[in-house]
This record gives structure tokens, C-alpha cells and sequence, in this order.
């Protein structure tokens, strides 16, 4: 399950007898997966000429009546207006969405799916969500949680963990 880049710090770490070999090991066991599931997320969403940023985009607009700003955009997904706007750039050429001038005030753009990229939204939406849930479908439901509370207590000692208070 490991990637070779992972066995290799693992051998080596083994090699120098380091005491948290097996700490060392579940990091490398969950970045590998990690690694995993996105290059399958980028490999299921390819044929539809989108990224995981460009689908979480159509699926923030595809639950926002009305549209959204490019501000509020990036400020949901976690990217810079930069990205956002990079993105915004792609999708309109692909013909999924459209920038509108706000009825209220005109000088603000609002960010609207097109008819087809409201339907490519709806239909991936549903296919990723039972992609993802079919990647848990070896654990039963205390186990997902389990697995949860763990994932929960790791996530503390990390950096962003320990910023956010949680």
C-alpha cells in the first residue's frame, strides 16, 4: 500500500533504527491513500475536462440560487481570487457557466451555471458522492466511525489542527 517513496523513508528510517518507525509508517499508509484517491478523483473527473477544483466550483454554483461573486467563490473553495479566477476562465470557455452583472449592482459580477453546466453538476455530484462512498464500503458503520474519531485525534497535532482549536 505504500508508495516507493514511502517504503524507501521506511527502509531507511528502519535501517537507522528509528524509535516511531511504526508512527512513521500509518503517516505513510494515509498520505499513500490520500495519493490514491486523488489521482482516481482527477482520473473519474479527466473525461469531463475537469479538475477537483474546477468540479468543486460547479458544485458550489450548482447549490447557490442565484449565483455567487468570484470573491465568495474563492472564499468557499479555499483558493486565491487568482485561482479562482484561472478557473472561472475555464469553465466559461467550456460553455458550463456564465458571468452576469448583478441585478442590484451592476459594477459586481454574480456567477451563474448554464443549463449544461447545471446538468454536468447534478449527474457527477451524484456519481462522485457514491464513488466516494463505495471507497468505505469495507468497514461497517462502527468501524467508519472509529475510523473517524481517529483520523479526529491525529488531525489535532498537526499544525492546522492545533490553529483551528478543534
Amino acid at each position: 500500500m505504500l508508495e516507493t517513496k514511502h517504503r524507501a523513508l521506511i527502509t531507511e528510517a528502519a535501517r537507522r533504527g528509528d524509535p516511531h518507525l511504526a508512527q512513521l509508517r500509518l503517516c505513510f499508509q494515509l498520505l499513500s491513500l490520500s495519493t490514491a484517491i486523488d489521482r482516481d478523483c482527477a482520473t473519474r473527473l479527466a473525461p469531463h475536462g475537469l479538475s477537483e477544483g474546477r468540479f468543486i466550483v460547479l458544485f458550489l454554483l450548482h447549490g447557490a440560487e442565484g449565483g455567487l461573486s468570484p470573491h465568495q467563490l474563492a472564499e468557499r473553495a479555499g483558493v486565491t481570487r487568482a485561482t479562482i479566477s484561472g478557473l472561472l476562465d475555464g469553465l466559461q470557455r467550456d460553455g458550463l457557466l456564465q458571468r452576469r452583472s448583478d441585478a442590484e449592482d451592476g459594477r459586481r459580477l454574480q456567477i451563474v451555471l448554464t443549463a449544461r453546466g447545471k446538468r454536468l453538476a447534478a449527474d457527477l455530484f451524484d456519481q462522485h458522492t457514491q464513488w466516494i462512498g463505495g471507497l468505505f464500503n469495507g468497514l461497517d458503520s462502527g468501524e467508519q466511525a472509529q475510523l473517524s474519531l481517529l483520523l479526529e485525534k491525529v488531525w489535532r497535532y498537526t499544525h492546522a489542527g492545533q490553529e483551528k482549536g478543534t
